[in-house]
């Protein structure tokens, strides 16, 4: 049986490709306040994915709800956020330390500008490019932390992710 294949849809470039896998990888976290995921890449080969979760063998937002934490931002705007789960960077920075996986030089895809913490992170990991998807609504310091260490920062959409549950 031949398969009917539409020869007028354009392949998706590289980055849209990891970009989509990030949603599929996010479809395994479990804080649904987020619901993110990271993928990294590197000669465009996986060597790593993370999501949002709690660390293993600690109860997850889905079993024991979320651990919500009031924060204020630098507009004085009070904000909410769970402090149970990891971000997906960290998980995917945390999973090439586990099993060893050299990340230098390779390129982190997410769903959304990464906070300030997993910005940290990226540079110190040795990532040299971030690809997200939105933005996040504090991501000014890690606008500049990328400036300053070169790390080359694409932004597909430049609206703000927004969460349903604050």
């Amino acid at each position: 049986m031949a398969v009917d294949i539409d020869s007028k849809k354009a392949r998706p470039n590289w980055d849209r490709y990891f970009l989509d896998m990030c949603e599929a990888v996010a479809a395994r976290a479990t804080c649904d306040r987020g619901k993110c995921g990271s993928v990294i890449v590197k000669d465009k080969r996986i060597m790593t994915t993370g999501y949002v979760g709690a660390p293993a063998g600690l109860p997850h937002c889905d079993e024991a709800g979320h651990d919500l934490r009031r924060m204020i931002n630098e507009e004085g705007q009070i904000t909410q956020h769970c402090v149970r789960t990891l971000h997906a960077e960290q998980n995917a920075i945390l999973q090439a330390a586990r099993f060893g996986i050299p990340l230098e030089g390779s390129t982190l895809y997410c769903k959304m500008t990464p906070c300030r913490t997993c910005a940290m992170m990226v540079v110190n990991a040795g990532i040299k490019r971030v690809v997200c998807e939105k933005r996040y609504h504090a991501d000014k310091d890690t606008i500049e932390i990328f400036r300053q260490a070169g790390i080359d920062l694409t932004i597909m959409n430049e609206e703000f992710v927004k969460y349903d549950k604050q």
